[in-house]
């Protein structure tokens, strides 16, 4: 039986009356070592549950594999901890969360199937999705409220309204869920318009709405979809996520509190979305596709209250005095900011030349054509091609149907210019020393897009190339996933093009930092083998941040991917993060 009910207008938990105060927090973008300080910090908001997501295409990597549940993964122990710590969970499992995550959290084995019509009752993304549930949820069962755990409700889909209108899919996932013995709440979330909410709604499942501002005019929306029951917004949003080549965006405070206030004044549970935003760490931000192709930075501090690094900001306090109004608020001092390493620079004195040493950094695969990324089965990273120009002299490259998503082009090692996606990108001119003349193209995957009807768009090279007209075949592939820096060849070869740089330093006591790269141009950076995720001189980021866990007392290393090349050997840990010149959101 669920523990979490609905009245004409309100909820009942226990049999008593509830409001929810939620604020979001994704386990997968926090250092598994910090989840408690973060859920201690919303507790201390006012906040009395936590809410999250369930990125599939994490826990699932291949269509035939385990379920990952350690590290980062580790959702069960993340639910413990919520618990721990007095507060109650919203489940979001998807299987589609957005997110800004990369491909929306729909696996890339299951996307890469142009057959397959995804979020549908397409008895192949069904089947797939069960396969999921199947393996997720017996060990989340114990985790449920109903068993005595924190997890109070469970979402079905996710803005589903957005999408389509298969009704006969939504109410798939809803008995989905209870025949795998989830007793709780259900309810769907769909942005705050009258068609959102009836395409993405289903008979006997609560709906609430998504918004950031127009409080009334969103919750009468709801009312009149949903006339009786609860009112929630599902996802408050308090500020926005960032593109490279765009500024960072902030949401005034005392702006959001305000709206915040009116929420709650009218009675309505609420989850802010953001509370702590995260990192989206490694190679899984996601990407938007409107008129162009535009990925998302490597920070996902979405300008909330708990910053990228834990740091209580202007929101937190705000928000705490807005609560204090309408519910209890613990009678202990909000957080302090936590402690930072002192400022600290990194030689990076080794060098090794990715062109010369790919072969003992990925396998070989070989093709007339180019195959994309998704026919390599390469989840993330780059891939190297390499083929042979017929003639010398000037000439086009033509990549047909483009590059997915970002590609540099050398001729025997020298770089002859950058191909882009976002810029709809598909002839470059060249000049060939000489026929037989070796052709590198390393295209890097930028993010898979998690919004609207591109998600599983292929990446690498999309069609065949030519050179002036002429067919240019036999291609050497190399997938480079980059999931072990550890194994990549040490050197100080001085050559031009994408290099690993390696530098070490020394840490007294581990605490949280920022590595900027001033003179730097576009790349990955890894510490102690942990991937802090993509850097680009673009911006509007311009450091990335480092969890204390991730260093060590004594010494630690550096290793910078650097794709262009760089004005300096040197790289700095500091005190404060640069997220870019700011735009209000």
């Amino acid at each position: 039986m669920s523990a979490l009910t609905t009245t004409s207008d309100g909820f009942l938990l226990h049999g008593a009356p509830f409001r929810i105060i939620s604020g979001a927090m994704h386990y997968f973008r926090i250092h598994p070592d910090q989840w408690a300080d973060r859920l201690r910090k919303a507790r201390l908001m006012g906040l009395n549950t936590v809410e999250t997501y369930v990125p599939w295409n994490l826990h699932q990597p291949a269509a035939d594999g385990p379920l990952a549940l350690d590290g980062l993964l580790d959702l069960p122990r993340y639910l413990s901890l919520a618990h721990a710590e007095g507060l109650h969970v919203l489940l979001r499992p998807g299987p589609y969360i957005c997110a800004e995550w990369d491909g929306g959290g729909l696996p890339s084995w299951l996307t890469s199937d142009p057959e397959i019509q995804l979020r549908s009752s397409d008895p192949r993304f069904t089947g797939a999705v069960d396969r999921f549930l199947d393996l997720l949820l017996p060990p989340l069962l114990p985790h449920m409220a109903s068993s005595g755990g924190p997890v109070i409700a469970v979402q079905v889909e996710n803005e589903y309204g957005a999408y389509g209108d298969d009704t006969a899919y939504l109410r798939h996932l809803a008995d989905g869920l209870r025949a795998r013995g989830v007793e709780e709440l259900l309810f769907t979330c769909d942005q705050a318009n009258a068609e959102h909410l009836a395409a993405g709604g289903l008979p006997g499942v609560l709906a609430t709405a998504t918004f950031g501002s127009r409080v009334t005019d969103a919750l009468d929306q709801l009312s009149a979809h949903q006339p009786e029951g609860p009112l929630m917004c599902a996802e408050f949003w308090i500020g926005w996520f960032d593109h490279w080549g765009e500024p960072h965006h902030v949401r005034d405070a005392a702006n959001a509190a305000a709206d915040l206030d009116r929420l709650l004044s009218a009675g309505a549970s609420v989850n802010i979305y953001m509370f702590h935003g995260g990192t989206n760490f490694g190679f899984t931000n996601g990407a938007n596709h409107d008129h162009a192709y535009s990925p998302t930075v490597t920070s996902y501090d979405y300008d909330a209250p708990l910053t990228e690094s834990g740091d209580p900001g202007p929101k937190y306090h705000a928000f705490r005095e807005v609560i204090a109004r309408h519910a209890p608020v613990p009678d202990e001092p909000a957080p302090a900011p936590g402690p930072k390493l002192p400022p600290t620079d990194v030689e990076l004195t080794c060098r090794t030349p990715l062109l010369a040493h790919v072969d003992t950094l990925a396998e070989l695969a070989y093709a007339e054509q180019p195959p994309t990324m998704d026919e390599l089965g390469l989840r993330s990273g780059y891939v190297l091609y390499r083929t042979c120009l017929p003639t010398e002299g000037d000439g086009l490259l033509h990549f047909t149907g483009g590059v997915g998503d970002r590609a540099q082009v050398f001729v025997d090692g020298a770089p002859v210019g950058v191909l882009e996606r976002e810029r709809h990108e598909e002839t470059l001119p060249v000049r060939v020393p000489r026929a037989g003349a070796t052709l590198d193209v390393l295209v890097e995957n930028m993010g898979g897009v998690n919004y609207g009807p591109r998600i599983g768009a292929p990446k690498g090279l999309l069609g065949p190339v030519t050179f002036d007209t002429t067919p240019l075949r036999g291609w050497d592939c190399h997938p480079l996933p980059l999931d072990d820096v550890d194994g990549i060849p040490r050197g100080s070869h001085d050559a031009a093009g994408p290099a690993f740089h390696r530098g070490t330093f020394d840490v007294d006591t581990p605490a949280d930092t920022f590595l900027a790269l001033p003179g730097w141009t576009k790349g990955q950076a890894w510490i102690n083998g942990f991937h802090l995720g993509r850097y680009w001189n673009r911006g509007p980021q311009h450091t990335l941040y480092v969890p204390a866990p991730v260093l060590r007392a004594g010494r630690n290393d550096l290793v910078l991917l650097e794709l262009h090349g760089t004005t300096t050997a040197r790289a700095q840990l500091t005190t404060t993060p640069d997220l870019g010149p700011e735009k209000a959101a």
